[in-house]
């Protein structure tokens, strides 16, 4: 079992460090701390990882660096996949923000009691992290596809008259106060008429 671990752990490094020595512009910073330094880029990453999750541990203002972790790469890779011609990137980022919005709602009904776990802001990240992570298993497509998905298939079509109800329903009262805006200013209009030529 602990060789199966550590066989694991040394895999994830290999890839994060082959990631590390892709060209962008976070390893472009990187690669000159390593030429400054002398530390490789992946102990500096390791240890940056190692930061943050201790800060979201005990830090001040934990909620908002795991929202900022949690939106800004899922937003950056989305930008990428709107302009790029596949779609299977596009789906992708999709999923994940489809996890993320369902989590957010939850999360806004719970939030009295989420405060009392300990070290929340750090689960939370890890949980984001993992959702939005590089890898075919990774947890927006799980959580959609076991979860979500599922649910909203079984009342899609329920949504789906509520939905048109509440289209509807916008629809009528928008005419109607367009009706009683046109009503208003016409009777403006000719109110100061009246007051000008009296």
């Amino acid at each position: 079992m602990a060789q199966a671990v550590k066989q694991n752990v040394e895999e994830w490094k290999a890839k994060l460090d082959s990631a590390l020595h892709e060209q962008n512009c976070i390893t472009n910073v990187l690669e000159k701390i390593e030429t400054k330094t002398g530390v490789k880029r992946l102990h500096t990453a390791l240890g940056v990882i190692g930061f943050l999750a201790f800060y979201l541990m005990v830090g001040y203002g934990a909620d908002f660096l795991c929202n900022f972790i949690g939106f800004l790469y899922p937003a950056y890779c989305s930008i990428k996949a709107i302009e790029s011609k596949e779609k299977d990137d596009d789906t992708k980022w999709l999923t994940y923000w489809v996890v993320y919005s369902t989590f957010h709602l939850v999360e806004f009904f719970t939030d009295i009691f989420l405060f009392w776990i300990p070290f929340y802001w750090f689960f939370k990240c890890v949980f984001l992290v993992y959702c939005f992570a590089p890898m075919s298993w990774n947890g927006s497509l799980t959580i959609y596809n076991r979860v979500i998905r599922p649910v909203v298939l079984k009342h899609q079509k329920k949504i789906d008259e509520a939905l048109d109800k509440a289209k509807s329903t916008a629809k009528t009262v928008l005419d109607e106060a367009e009706d009683i805006a046109r009503e208003a200013s016409s009777d403006a209009i000719r109110k100061q008429f009246e007051t000008k030529f009296d």
